[in-house]
């Protein structure tokens, strides 16, 4: 009962500090709607939008959730708050959780804003809502768990912000969002293969679309080790980095 009390006390301390206020609700809406205006402008013949949409999805997350843990985390550790707890009578495996547990409710809630616009524009009959709702949850963790193991490697915001583009730009372009991988130099394919968000952008085309090229179960196997090992890692560097 301690322990989930400091879990939620945790996370309502960095709801109230970080995700909800308004500077960053309206960034998490006004992203996905940009990229989506983006590719209709661009677009020189009619754009189902279903088909861009599990892109747009993935990315809504992948910002989201990097760009706010990576400062949130940097910031409290520079102003020694972060310190504070460390010290805290809860294992550092819960306390890490619990400061993660609100960028991946914020990632969540970015990747359906682009899905209310579409509910406007295209048909969503079809969907696989429950699979929609597993990858974009999976897709979060794995976000914030990356997010977490960049801002426990660097000591400056902006050093943080610039590692994390280090790993976004490059999903972006080789993880299948609006290209597929199948299109890309056949030398490129190993490094798609060797990023989480290749995996969770099959799974939301898979329920958007019917369109994945990787089994459903492997794709969900895949982003469970990929979350497990970010989390290790941060957690091993925060105890030999932090803790002395």
């Amino acid at each position: 009962m301690k322990k989930m009390s400091a879990y939620l006390s945790i996370l309502k301390k960095d709801m109230k500090n970080y995700y909800l206020k308004p500077p960053n609700l309206s960034w998490g809406i006004i992203f996905p709607i940009s990229w989506s205006l983006m590719f209709f402008l661009r677009s020189t013949s009619a754009l189902d939008y279903r088909e861009i949409l599990p892109g747009i999805m993935a990315l809504s997350i992948l910002f989201g959730t990097t760009s706010m843990l990576a400062v949130t985390i940097t910031f409290e550790r520079k102003s020694r708050s972060f310190d504070r707890l460390l010290i805290a009578p809860i294992s550092l495996n819960l306390l890490m959780f619990a400061k993660t547990t609100g960028a991946i409710l914020f990632g969540v809630v970015n990747a359906f804003v682009p899905v209310v616009l579409a509910s406007f524009i295209s048909s969503l009959d079809g969907i696989n809502w429950l699979l929609v709702f597993g990858g974009v949850l999976l897709i979060a963790i794995t976000s914030a768990f990356l997010g977490l193991a960049i801002a426990v490697s660097v000591s400056e915001v902006f050093e943080a912000q610039t590692f994390s583009n280090f790993f976004r730009f490059p999903m972006m372009f080789l993880c299948g969002l609006f290209i597929p991988i199948s299109t890309l130099p056949s030398l490129l394919w190993p490094l798609s293969y060797m990023l989480p968000l290749t995996y969770g952008v099959d799974i939301l085309k898979a329920a958007i679309n019917s369109d994945n090229h990787l089994n459903v179960f492997f794709c969900v196997a895949v982003l469970v080790v990929f979350a497990w090992l970010l989390f290790a890692i941060s957690t091993s560097n925060i105890k030999k980095k932090w803790i002395r």
